[in-house]
């Protein structure tokens, strides 16, 4: 439909600041909607289901891989992911944006059921600060955060499969060049000619 609302995907290696981000951003911009992904990961303190994942066990992800309910899924260092495919599609023929915060193989997967959908890929000012920022925020192990540190090699190199690229080096910097991506986003061509359908009829009326 041409007033569907905008698809944002945005991923990041683990401990860029991706999450914190995109909470700011949809606190600052209207009509504008976090996707809540489903996941077999263990719940992390201060984290509420149904608010920050739907958690769900493996068994019952993978009942909903086969009925096909999910736009992507995948496995990330051992834990199931997946965003809902009715939710979105009704979310976003509402004229509502959505943004997903996804890896690059999600990123692909939904490129090719939504070739519209535009791509942000976040990275950290520096491997030192990205380290620092695992570590400072007490959520895994010494094994993990190593895990995830191996991980961005791979992760950085499909950011160029995305339209855009923010360098998380300020909250304030950061969030500002997402605003203007996603406004950017709201005024192209075809979300304009779809909501001055009107005007531009009379325009271009012959003399």
């Amino acid at each position: 439909m041409a007033n569907n609302g905008n698809l944002y995907i945005i991923a990041a290696p683990s401990g860029a600041g991706k999450t914190t981000l995109v909470k700011a951003l949809a606190l600052t911009l209207s009509s504008l909607t976090i996707s809540i992904s489903h996941t077999t990961r263990a719940m992390r303190q201060g984290e509420v289901d149904g608010s920050s994942y739907y958690f769900i066990d493996k068994a019952q992800f993978e009942r909903m891989i086969e009925q096909g309910d999910f736009l992507e899924h995948a496995t990330i260092f051992g834990n199931l992911y997946g965003t809902s495919k009715r939710w979105v599609d009704t979310t976003l023929a509402s004229g509502t944006d959505i943004i997903l915060e996804i890896d690059w193989q999600g990123h692909r997967q939904i490129k090719q059921l939504f070739p519209e959908s535009i791509g942000i890929f976040i990275l950290p000012p520096s491997l030192n600060d990205l380290r620092d920022r695992l570590v400072n925020r007490n959520q895994d192990h010494a094994d993990i955060i190593e895990k995830r540190l191996a991980d961005v090699r791979v992760a950085v190199s499909h950011a160029k499969e995305f339209e855009y690229l923010v360098i998380n080096d300020t909250l304030e910097h950061a969030l500002h060049e997402l605003q203007v991506i996603v406004e950017a986003g709201r005024l192209s061509q075809a979300r304009q000619a779809a909501k001055f359908a009107p005007l531009l009829s009379e325009l271009t009326k012959p003399l």
